[in-house]
């Protein structure tokens, strides 16, 4: 059975996890430039299975699910280590954009259903 975690859980398991097998979290910088990592790392994944590009031989065992979480476990560690609290931001960013974009892409033609 799946357990249900929480943005304010997941930040939590994550700082634990840092001091009890990370040691401690890199500078904020260091993790920006492992953040770009990932996102590469998963734009290369994307690029193969949804675009153009095929994967080579040493490439077929690569994981989305598995890097779309290494994306998040870095984005945590930086929300922690600057005091984000990423429930509070995401509740706020939704509300911007609830009210920015409530009824922007209902208008957009682009994003009717295609033929």
């Amino acid at each position: 059975m799946r357990q249900e975690i929480t943005l304010e859980q997941l930040q939590e398991t994550i700082n634990q996890w840092v001091g009890n097998y990370g040691v401690r979290y890199f500078s904020e910088l260091t993790n920006l430039a492992v953040l770009v990592e990932e996102v590469g790392e998963l734009a290369r994944i994307m690029s193969r299975k949804f675009g153009d590009q095929s994967f080579k031989e040493e490439e077929s065992g690569k994981d989305l699910a598995d890097e779309l979480a290494d994306v998040l476990f870095v984005l945590v560690c930086i929300a922690n280590q600057t005091g984000v609290d990423l429930t509070r931001s995401i509740q706020k960013n939704l509300e911007k954009k609830t009210e920015r974009d409530k009824d922007r892409h209902h208008r957009n033609p682009k994003l009717k259903n295609k033929s």
